[in-house]
């Protein structure tokens, strides 16, 4: 995770046709989530980008898939308070 000047980049890997969306825990330098969508037409990107804009408590035009819409793994941005940002992912990642 790095913070920059307008917000945050991280790493997720995305689980698609999960059984729930949830967070999953870390994947090597990478934050793990399930999604229960499908990886066709965009529709687990869709999904993931309104996943954490409700995890991080954001507008979904904060949220963006840098590199990585074809794969598994991905680079996201999210636009705000960096330092609140990442705050909010320990939360999530220690719990």
């Amino acid at each position: 995770m790095q913070k920059t000047k307008d917000g945050i980049i991280f790493k997720v890997k995305v689980q698609p046709k999960a059984s729930k969306n949830e967070f999953a825990g870390l994947y090597q330098d990478a934050l793990k989530i399930r999604l229960t969508a499908p990886p066709v037409e965009g529709k687990a990107n869709k999904a993931l980008i309104d996943f954490l804009a409700d995890w991080l408590g954001v507008k979904k035009s904060q949220v963006e898939i840098v590199s990585g819409q074809l794969s598994k793994i991905k680079i996201i941005k999210v636009i705000g308070e960096g330092s609140n940002l990442m705050k909010r992912i320990q939360e999530l990642t220690s719990s």
